[in-house]
């Protein structure tokens, strides 16, 4: 069943039918200002934190699941019915009722029609600000005038911490008051605690409303006044049954925002009304922005100047593909989930309320990946700020919280907090950003470790290597500690993670690349090559090192020794026959092992066993063979297979879960991504191209009722075939699988991969694809890529010509002198 549509040239999904399985959500807002809306008009809004600082209220699994909103309710005066601009609250019959919801580039768009009067409500935050617009166009589709009466709703929170908001209620039912004055609402929570405009808003506990378009007739700011009855709900308020606010301002009891206008239509009129809800007290914040952002005029202005900066952001890349699908997603969709799973990690949405107040280490680290083609240098602060959240025995703290990291003051995590995974990420989010800017100088930033000293960003990377290599088991594999990326497998703290150890095995080859590319830079007797951006803030290499290329060279040698004792001892003790296993415990458990009656093979091990270059030849196709065998379903991969049902939670923790779900043997969607550039670096584009398609969210978008969530973006997980449930997607948006997946897609499967020197053409097609087309934005240039496949082939390339010349090999050099524009045309053969 299909319930929208994409419109990639409006860069919008839309809704046709309102009625979706689940809500569809969107995001509004910016790093500060957060909020979440659905095709309904449900969501909530925050400010930095969607635990400590949340102002409009939501009630987690609530029924309906996204309720309260944002909303308009319509009344018409003289006959009494009433309606809400969007499908829900009020839930008109859909005989009755039509509706059409465009989510747009961090604005919505809710188009509905109901007894002769259209609506448009837009809702969006705009930039640099901190408040929020929520427009309303009404217009008379009758034959006769209408009088309507029209009112605002949504529900404050009191206190701004989530959990005391919605269960310290002998407390929280008790600290708001109201104020209405010059036709503007204001909302405060601890009213008698002082309020200091001056300082950051975050938690500050003032809200002011307004609606500006008809003059004010009425309010309520009390929830249990505007419900009327306590067995009234938001589909029948009182208030608008009646058609009249009580005017009554709050001192305790839940805060609400209604503002209440009368307005009259000739047949055809339409008017035009604005909300606007934001940080603050009227005095210092709302009244000077209704004065400069309250009219309709400045509205459109804000919301094209919204739209123009997100789609700048998304056209850096342009592809065409024979695959509609693919091509929604990776120009619009995949894109855009990356850039807002960068923003708020695993922080704030329908499912994640607050629970990890911050960024989550490693999932944060892993999502610079899908928004480096978007963001590019503005990458580098937020990469800065997670390489201080290491520590300086090279661990990570789990969760970096921007609005209270003081790099070099903060406590260590405990022995038993270290997770083995941590900074291992680094080394695919370092060398991407580096390739990306060129900023190759990066590596000899000097950066804070989170409690003590400093050190140049190479040196981290060192420390990263050293703290899995000092914490090695007995078979010389890195130990999984408190949890490798598995945080289900109860290894043991010095249990040794296969997964862990082929993440090492990539880290230390690539440590010592850089530290070769170091060493030739330092002998060529510069920094950077021409064109390339040049630091200040470096500390010179002949300041560190004396000048000498040398140090480096004994950097690259001492990784490539490491590398060679653990390439022996992962073939020593991982290999199993057929796959690689996952982990050895700490009293010698096989994880992963083909012994094993529950969980005898694991995803990540023969997919990293493959990108980590561990994996011989014949190994490389025996696992992937295994794992397409044992682990390949329609809708996906298992993580692991069989399911666990006997083993003891000692041992794995997964089998809290149902079979199929989660770390029992369900779909793990961020390991997709994986799969697809193993089988890539195998040549196998047919079987690459089938795993990206059966999680690709646009793939379902004709049988959305199969996944249920949002067919425009990724998830957590999938209910795999061994459930009842098989096939339906859960925890959409905030997933290492947006971060991977756009990579993957623009990296592996079309092959266009930045490197320092130039741009990488090593696509890994089906072989029925004739080609492709790619623009791509690469440092301050447009590269227009024409890849062809006469011969119909995956992979490899035949010829390269770079604006008419051949070149040799498969790398588009950099772009000289003042081109802008550079036509590459590739066959594949």
């Amino acid at each position: 069943m299909q319930y929208g549509h994409f419109d990639d040239k409006a860069r919008e999904y839309v809704i046709t039918r309102p009625d979706t399985p689940r809500p569809w959500s969107n995001y509004l807002g910016s790093l500060d200002y957060g909020a979440i809306i659905t095709n309904n008009a449900g969501g909530y809004s925050f400010y930095k934190s969607a635990l400590g600082s949340r102002f409009l209220r939501m009630r987690s699994n609530s029924v309906p699941l996204d309720q309260p909103g944002r909303y308009f309710y319509l009344r018409d005066q003289e006959s009494g019915d009433y309606w809400s601009s969007s499908w829900q609250p009020v839930g008109k019959p859909l005989a009755k009722y039509k509706s059409t919801c465009r989510h747009g580039t961090a604005y919505t768009t809710i188009t509905s029609r109901y007894s002769a009067i259209e609506t448009e409500s837009t809702y969006f935050v705009p930039l640099g600000q901190a408040f929020e617009y929520w427009r309303l166009k009404v217009t008379n589709k009758s034959k006769q005038p209408r009088k309507l009466a029209v009112f605002t709703y949504c529900e404050m929170a009191s206190p701004w911490h989530m959990p005391n908001d919605l269960t310290n209620l002998q407390y929280s039912q008790f600290i708001t008051k109201a104020s209405v004055e010059q036709e503007m609402l204001g909302m405060a929570v601890h009213p008698y605690h002082a309020f200091d405009p001056k300082k950051d808003l975050m938690g500050c506990h003032r809200l002011w409303m307004a609606l500006v378009g008809a003059p004010l007739a009425g309010y309520e700011t009390v929830r249990e006044r505007f419900l009327g009855s306590s067995y009234n709900t938001y589909a029948n308020p009182q208030a608008v049954i009646d058609g009249k606010c009580s005017n009554f301002l709050a001192e305790g009891e839940n805060a609400c925002g209604t503002l209440q206008v009368e307005i009259e239509l000739q047949p055809g009129e339409t008017r035009e009304l604005i909300a606007m809800l934001g940080l603050g007290t009227p005095e210092s914040h709302g009244y000077a922005a209704r004065a400069e952002f309250g009219t309709s005029e400045r509205c459109e202005a804000e919301l094209q100047k919204l739209i123009a900066h997100w789609h700048g952001l998304l056209a850096g890349v342009k592809v065409k593909t024979p695959d509609a699908e693919f091509d929604s997603m990776a120009n619009v969709w995949g894109a855009y989930n990356a850039l807002i799973t960068y923003t708020w990690s695993r922080h704030a949405s329908l499912i994640y309320n607050g629970e990890r107040d911050g960024l989550g280490f490693r999932d944060t680290v892993q999502d610079f990946l899908g928004a480096m083609p978007m963001l590019k240098d503005q990458i580098r602060e937020r990469l800065e700020l997670m390489l201080t959240g290491q520590v300086s025995n090279g661990g990570a703290m789990p969760v970096v919280a921007p609005f209270s990291h003081t790099p070099g003051q903060m406590p260590a995590p405990k022995r038993e907090e270290y997770r083995s995974d941590d900074c291992q990420w680094f080394f695919n989010a370092i060398p991407d950003y580096v390739a990306e800017t060129g900023d190759f100088d990066f590596y000899k930033k000097v950066l804070p470790y989170a409690d003590q000293g400093e050190a140049i960003v190479l040196d981290h990377l060192r420390r990263a290597l050293e703290f899995n290599l000092e914490r090695s088991g007995a078979n010389g594999l890195p130990c999984g500690l408190h949890a490798d990326w598995n945080d289900c497998v109860k290894m043991g703290y010095n249990g040794e993670s296969v997964m862990v150890a082929f993440q090492v095995r990539l880290g230390l080859a690539t440590y010592a690349q850089i530290a070769e590319k170091l060493a030739e830079r330092e002998t060529a007797g510069r920094a950077n090559p021409p064109g390339e951006p040049s630091n200040v803030d470096v500390i010179p290499a002949a300041q560190r090192l004396g000048g000498d290329a040398s140090p480096y060279l004994a950097e690259a040698a001492w990784a490539r020794a490491e590398l060679a004792k653990l390439e022996a001892a992962i073939q020593k003790a991982a290999w199993d026959g057929e796959w690689f296993l996952w982990a050895i415990g700490q009293d010698g458990h096989r994880y992963g092992a083909k012994a094993e009656a529950e969980g005898r093979i694991y995803i990540n091990t023969q997919v990293w066993a493959v990108m980590s270059g561990a994996a011989t030849p014949e190994q490389g196709r025996s696992c992937m063979d295994a794992l397409k065998r044992e682990l390949a379903t329609p809708y996906g991969i298992m993580l692991s297979a069989p399911p666990f049902t006997h083993t003891p939670p000692t041992v794995m923790g997964g089998v809290i879960y149902n079979h199929g779900i989660k770390e029992n043997a369900g779909i793990f969607c961020h390991t997709q991504s994986w799969a697809v550039i193993a089988e890539a670096l195998l040549g196998n584009g047919d079987l690459a191209y089938d795993y990206y398609r059966s999680f690709m969210p646009a793939a379902y978008n004709t049988r959305a009722e199969l996944r249920e969530i949002e067919p425009y973006v990724h998830c957590q997980t999938t209910y795999a075939t061994c459930n009842r449930n098989a096939g339906k997607s859960r925890v959409p948006w905030l997933s290492g699988t947006a971060s991977w997946s756009h990579h993957t897609a623009l990296q592996w499967i079309l092959g266009v991969r930045p490197e320092l020197d130039g741009l990488r053409i090593d696509p890994c097609i089906p072989k029925n694809w004739p080609g492709f087309t790619v623009e791509r934005a690469f440092r301050g240039t447009t590269y227009k890529i024409e890849v062809k496949n006469p011969n119909g082939v995956s992979k490899g390339v035949k010829s390269l010509v770079v604006d008419g010349k051949t070149v040799d090999g498969n790398l588009i050099p950099l772009a000289t002198g003042d081109r802008k524009v550079v036509k590459v045309q590739v066959t594949l053969g």
